[in-house]
């Protein structure tokens, strides 16, 4: 029983621990909060047209992607400038590629986003 409990004790943690990253992201990173800014947006969009509950699925997964995608190239940048806080090309490299695993996110999540709204918006 007490090992329950400590595993209990030990996720509820870890999850408290992801909200409060969440909130320094939301609070503190600017990409982060043009991202969270274009996800209330598609959300109003997808109540607005009535999207399917397939199309929301496909959005939520797009938003959801983005935004962690973002997040992980926010924390591969606060590494790489603990590590080595001056510029350094392996540490610009690794951050480029960082950005670039966001850009693939952002263009997935963009085509998504064409094949939801584009027929709702050309046939108004």
């Amino acid at each position: 029983m007490k090992e329950e409990q400590s595993f209990l004790i030990g996720r509820l943690r870890s999850f408290k621990f992801a909200i409060y990253g969440a909130y320094i992201l939301i609070r503190t990173e600017h990409s982060i909060m043009v991202q969270t800014s274009l996800s209330l947006l598609l959300i109003i969009a997808g109540f607005y047209f009535d999207i399917s509950k397939t199309d929301w699925m496909f959005q939520v997964l797009a938003i959801g992607l983005v935004i962690s995608i973002e997040g992980l190239n926010t924390a591969v940048e606060k590494i790489a400038d603990f590590i080595h806080p001056d510029y350094h090309d392996k540490i610009g490299f690794i951050k480029d590629i960082a950005a670039g695993a966001v850009f693939f996110a952002a263009v997935a999540a963009m085509t998504i986003g064409l094949f939801i709204y584009l027929p709702h918006l050309l046939t108004r």
